[in-house]
């Protein structure tokens, strides 16, 4: 059973999730933008109802985040809010990005003991109600490293994708020594903690494209081309998008914010509707 997270904008985050998944089937098969009646009835809520639940989820109305959710509105990101990773480290650096304040401690795996695939690791797991549906966190004494979502793919293939990552370790169920990490990481407001420690587990190249999409500022944006630029490896965006889409620690190392050049948003390995909400819950909350 997963673990209620209290967060600011929502008793139960996992449920508002779940009605924006819903309401972005719903404007996908509309050619026209939707009233609110019209989206708070398909939902089963009165208009009232579903103007709180969102107004709540991510601070703006049902109208103004429906804008965030259409389709092409990962062009109008990249043209308002692109970032060159140079740019968006400094703005890191200066405090002003969301992750740099809650993980400016994070810490990496030696490549010796990456390729021992966990052995002698230990690696704590839970589940947690988070803004994006049932989240399975996984973190050992240095950190939280793993976070996957479940909305799209399922409890078990989550779980199984996770610990197929690092096959020699021991797991051990342990929602509460993962807790107050949780809690930071999603904003609670009664979080013990000033900052979660991330701890990477992954492989050298891995590791150095995950540590330039830790410098993207929450509401910004940039290309799978930009971060290959960051790495030292201008010709290797094709590598880097499988890295990206490897990152075991989703929304906190913001892979969502890798887009494709074209404006297209490019693969989310939990799932698209997962990495739209993600987008337009940050854009929205960027602007208000």
């Amino acid at each position: 059973m997963s673990e209620q997270i209290p967060h600011p904008a929502a008793e139960d985050p996992g449920y508002h999730y779940g009605v924006m998944r819903r309401a972005i089937d719903l404007i996908d098969q509309s050619k026209d933008p939707l009233q609110l009646d019209q989206i708070a009835s398909e939902m089963g809520m009165s208009g009232a109802h579903f103007q709180r639940v969102f107004s709540r989820w991510v601070g703006v109305s049902p109208k103004r985040y429906q804008q965030y959710l259409m389709l092409g509105q990962a062009k109008v990101m990249l043209r308002d809010h692109f970032t060159t990773l140079a740019a968006a480290h400094d703005l890191g650096l200066s405090g002003t990005g969301r992750l740099h304040d809650l993980f400016l401690r994070w810490e990496s795996m030696s490549p010796g003991a990456f390729a021992r695939q966990g052995a002698d690791l230990t690696i704590s797991w839970g589940w947690f109600q988070s803004p994006f549906g049932p989240a399975l966190v996984m973190g050992t004494q240095k950190g939280i490293c793993g976070l996957a979502f479940s909305a799209e793919m399922g409890e078990a293939a989550a779980m199984q994708d996770l610990q197929s990552r690092w096959p020699n370790a021991v797991f051990v169920e342990d929602a509460e020594m993962l807790r107050p990490w949780v809690m930071t990481a999603f904003g609670a407001q009664d979080r013990p903690l000033e900052k979660a420690p991330l701890y990477l587990i992954g492989a050298p190249f891995q590791i150095k494209v995950w540590e330039a999409l830790l410098s993207i500022p929450s509401g910004q944006v940039t290309t799978y081309s930009e971060i290959a630029d960051a790495v030292g490896s201008p010709k290797a965006a094709r590598a880097v998008g499988t890295a990206v889409g490897r990152n075991p620690v989703s929304w906190l190392i913001p892979c969502h914010r890798a887009l494709r050049k074209s404006g297209a948003l490019g693969g989310y390995h939990w799932g698209m509707p997962v990495k739209r909400a993600m987008l337009a819950y940050e854009a929205a909350r960027a602007e208000a």
